[in-house]
């Protein structure tokens, strides 16, 4: 049938009494179909703007349609009429608890039971209420008394479960929503509450086989689309986890974390434009989203737009001047400008409003270990392992500061430990060999450099130290070809313009070109100069050389993980696993 005019559809409508038109609108709302039930609702409401019942249907639908301050307008006009009506406030409190503000919904559900002290869908829309401000003994006590009133009441048995699982009772919380299951099988928020369950202990399969049950009951299910996502994204399956984010969206068009998942896919694959955009159009819904603009500044950052992402960052700090992710990311692109007192005092700003990040701790490490403060900068990388006693990149870095600050014993320490946590990080092995070899351990020196050049084979700075180490115990074996290799090695750095990984006293000593030897000591000569200069021009001790690599005496030091962008984890990390979950309905 072609479809119905919109002239017609008026005078359809026309055509229908007021009580055909509110028994219309009920049966549209309940099968889910909220725009024709507005039509209905505002047809009563034109006939008698007075009529409190089809007031409640219109705030209810208004609702669904995620329009909150209409819902609680309709409601308002309703109490105008009848200030004893509990089903508004009820429905109130339901909005405002949508909008964020928690203690004045508590405030109308507590009125809407006081009019009514056996409403039992007030208790429970009250319990999940309490539970959110961390009111779980308040939260339990309104969950029993909802089951009290309605032992079939499915919103208080998945509330409970909500609240079981916030106190870190998962069989009780299984239980609880297997009965809200038993009770009633179609009702959707129960299949997802359990699959966010399963999420949470590790089991993505039953997982995502119980968010499929919840968005083949209810489609519209925009929440269940969008842990669906996460389940997903979990798995490694990206392509699968956008499209579920893209159904979210369909749902919810202004639904602000979807898009901002979809961004975080699009950042992670450098599809920086797609990723801005995403995190823009989170803003656009949501204005006071944190994490979005933390997070838009790094793909910002990345994409070149520098001054552009400073705002972001800026703007997240507005909303919440404490945000240890955005001072950090502030803190990088002041260090990467040698700014480096105004990096510290945001690193420094960061580390004191958390305990648990430890990027600003490594940054603020190296910029200690440029000035030669080694103490500060081996506290900061023991605070980091602190955090993380798995940390290798930490372990390493603080063995290059005891190696440099003359502990090499504790350097050869911390560097066996973190082959022994990592045992294919070829830096690491590089470094312990070169702390063997300034031990006098030249043997073992040897043993790890081979190791190092096994796990990454295109390692200049080890081929290099690797044949000063043979030549220096003698091992002739293979010679001709090592040193044929470091001239190409030499070669292709000098063309490249990076710092040679041979110093020029080494040079002089090798079987190599003399050309290309001297070539190299005025490369040394020529950098030493410009430092020297930059040094006398500046109080500020620069990070970076004109060669682009750190300046190695003769051994590899991997580099310290400066400036890496602190990305926000409310993606499926932030309330881990299940971020974003739909606990129990208003």
């Amino acid at each position: 049938l072609p479809p119905v005019s919109l002239d017609a559809r008026a005078k359809q409508l026309v055509g229908v009494n007021e009580e055909d038109h509110l028994i219309l609108a009920h049966q549209s709302y309940k099968s889910g179909k909220y725009s024709q039930a507005l039509e209905h609702g505002n047809a009563v409401y034109e006939k008698n703007p007075r009529r409190t019942d089809n007031l409640l249907l219109l705030g209810a639908i208004y609702f669904q349609l995620r329009d909150y301050d209409l819902c609680i307008a309709k409601n308002e006009e309703a109490l105008a009429i009848d200030p004893q009506f509990a089903e508004c406030y009820g429905n109130m409190a339901n909005a405002w608890k949508e909008k964020g503000d928690i203690d004045l919904a508590i405030r109308f559900y507590l009125t809407a039971i006081q009019l009514r002290p056996n409403f039992c869908d007030a208790w429970s829309n009250l319990a999940s209420a309490y539970t959110r401000k961390g009111r779980l003994n308040e939260a339990a006590q309104c969950c029993k008394q909802a089951l009290l009133l309605n032992p079939r009441l499915v919103d208080a048995h998945s509330n409970l479960g909500n609240l079981m699982k916030a106190q870190g009772l998962v069989q009780e919380a299984y239980a609880c929503y297997l009965e809200a299951i038993r009770i009633d099988p179609h009702f959707a928020i129960a299949w997802s509450n359990l699959a966010g369950l399963f999420m949470e202990v590790g089991d993505l399969n039953k997982a995502m086989q119980y968010y499929k049950e919840a968005v083949k009951l209810k489609p519209s299910f925009a929440d269940a689309h969008l842990n669906q996502g996460n389940v997903y994204k979990a798995m490694g399956m990206l392509q699968e986890a956008v499209s579920c984010y893209q159904r979210a969206l369909q749902a919810r068009p202004d639904y602000a974390m979807a898009y901002g998942n979809l961004a975080t896919i699009y950042y992670e694959q450098r599809q920086l434009d797609m990723a801005i955009h995403c995190y823009n159009q989170a803003i656009l819904c949501d204005s006071r989203f944190v994490e979005a603009y933390n997070n838009m500044g790094n793909a910002l950052k990345d994409a070149g737009r520098v001054e552009e992402a400073i705002n972001c960052f800026q703007s997240c700090l507005v909303l919440q001047a404490n945000h240890p992710q955005a001072l950090t990311n502030l803190g990088n692109i002041y260090m990467e400008w040698n700014m480096i007192s105004t990096a510290a005092s945001f690193y420094k700003a960061a580390i004191a409003v958390t305990s648990g990040l430890s990027s600003p701790l490594n940054n603020l490490a190296v910029i200690y270990k440029q000035q030669g403060s080694y103490a500060d900068a081996i506290a900061c990388y023991t605070e980091v392992l602190r955090i993380d006693p798995t940390a290798a990149d930490a372990l390493v870095n603080r063995g290059n500061t005891f190696k440099e600050f003359g502990r090499v014993a504790e350097a050869i320490q911390d560097y066996i430990q973190a082959v022994t946590i990592r045992p294919n990080m070829a830096e690491a092995h590089a470094n312990l060999a070169s702390a063997y070899k300034d031990s006098g351990h030249q043997e073992a020196a040897i043993a790890s450099y081979k190791q190092a050049l096994c796990l990454r084979p295109d390692f200049p700075e080890v081929t290099c130290n690797l044949l000063h180490t043979l030549q220096s115990v003698c091992d002739w074996e293979n010679r001709d070809t090592m040193f044929r290799e470091v001239e190409e090695i030499i070669r292709r750095q000098i063309k490249m313009s990076l710092l040679p990984s041979v110093q020029p006293f080494h040079a002089i000593a090798y079987p190599i070109d003399p050309l290309l030897a001297l070539e190299i000591r005025y490369i040394y000569i020529y950098i030493l100069l410009a430092l020297t200069a930059l040094l006398f021009a500046s109080s500020v001790i620069f990070s970076a050389s004109l060669f682009t690599l750190i300046f190695f005496p003769w051994q590899p030091q991997i580099c310290d993980p400066v400036f890496i962008n602190c990305f926000s984890l409310w993606f499926a990390t932030i309330c881990p696993p299940t971020p974003f979950t739909s606990e129990g309905r208003g």
